[in-house]
């Protein structure tokens, strides 16, 4: 398999996501940022300027970018015509942005979206790469219902959902069939920093629009099968959630209590977790965690500050699994949410897609 790197771009590339695309791609061994691009009010200028004063990282914005002229990212042709393939972060409706992904697939320009216009849409992959990588395969039907050759639209699944599954699918042979959820996500999903959302200090909001929803169907595409050119999602598990934001700059935890048809022994789980490795690992794709599952036997483990950052935000933490009196088990998990849960798991994806050969130069 090549690494020659390919030439990328990054549309919504000023705002917290896009940001973190431009951080996670800056030295990156198989694609390289040639473009930027965002609102008609930030294109012309250089991306250092057009970040001024908002840039949300602790690493300052990378040398390699700064200079780059942002781009109007509705004029797709221009952007096309400079790049392989896309990463997309816009802050737009959801039919606007879908329209704009299909714009650029359809200029044969391959699409990696963090939105989630497109998460339902029968023949878009919606992909955690070490769980459901055979999604890739519908990437074919889409090609063909858009007409294009090389350019498709491939998405990352919702930031509450990057926890919990990745820790329930080693578990699948024994039947998960109710699970019990909530997220205590942090300010970063909403795009704020205590700077920009000062009324989150001190504070836990229990309400995240749209969020229970993703939380409970997502997971069901994820699990689902590819059947006749599209992605027909699970029938079970049978998942309820609340999603509460709180006080935490980075890093969503979630409090899981899953039944079983079969209810595993403690150490079937651990030893499932232990052993888990998916394709990205079994590749050794360069932001592939390793391990990615780590389970704490410290009673007080995962913490958000100490662990969010573990396999340089790529990786999954559990702790505490115990016996439950309702359901069989019970656990907590956590996972960064602008890397694993949104930009780092969209590039993840992209290597991927590249190593099985649907990324390429044009």
């Amino acid at each position: 398999m090549t690494t020659q790197r390919l030439k990328v771009g990054v549309v919504g590339a000023t705002g917290m996501v896009g940001q973190r695309f431009v951080q996670l791609l800056a030295d990156h061994p198989w694609f390289e940022v040639v473009s930027v691009a965002a609102s008609p009010s930030s294109a012309g200028k250089a991306y250092s300027d057009a970040v001024a004063g908002r840039w949300t990282l602790a690493q300052p914005v990378p040398a390699s970018v700064g200079n780059l002229i942002v781009a109007d990212a509705a004029d797709v042709a221009k952007v096309s015509a400079g790049v392989d393939a896309i990463f997309c972060a816009v802050d737009l409706d959801k039919a606007a942005t879908a329209k704009l992904e299909e714009d650029y697939a359809r200029a044969e320009t391959p699409v990696i979206s963090n939105n989630s216009a497109h998460r339902w849409t029968p023949d878009v992959p919606m992909v955690i790469p070490e769980i459901n990588s055979d999604h890739n395969g519908v990437i074919e039907a889409q090609r063909k219902r858009l007409g294009t050759t090389r350019g498709f639209i491939a998405v990352k699944p919702n930031c509450s959902i990057q926890s919990y599954v990745p820790a329930i699918h080693p578990l699948k042979a024994f039947g998960p069939k109710q699970i019990a959820v909530t997220t205590y996500q942090a300010i970063s999903g909403a795009g704020k920093t205590f700077q920009s959302w000062p009324e989150m200090v001190d504070n836990v909001i229990p309400f995240i629009k749209g969020e229970e929803e993703k939380s409970e169907q997502e997971p069901l595409k994820i699990w689902g099968s590819l059947e006749g050119g599209q992605i027909v999602k699970a029938a079970a598990p049978v998942i309820t959630a609340q999603c509460l934001r709180v006080p935490v700059s980075d890093g969503h935890m979630a409090a899981v209590f899953v039944k079983f048809d079969r209810a595993p022994s403690k150490e079937q789980i651990l030893s499932a977790w232990a052993e888990f490795r998916g394709k990205p690992q079994t590749l050794g794709l360069p932001s592939a965690p390793t391990p990615f599952l780590h389970y704490f036997e410290e009673e007080n483990r995962p913490q958000t500050k100490l662990d969010r950052d573990a396999g340089s935000g790529q990786a999954v933490s559990i702790g505490r699994l115990r016996t439950d009196a309702i359901f069989d088990w019970r656990f907590v998990a956590l996972s960064h949410n602008t890397v694993r849960g949104a930009a780092g798991g969209a590039v993840l994806t992209a290597e991927l897609l590249k190593a099985e050969g649907y990324l390429s130069r044009k």
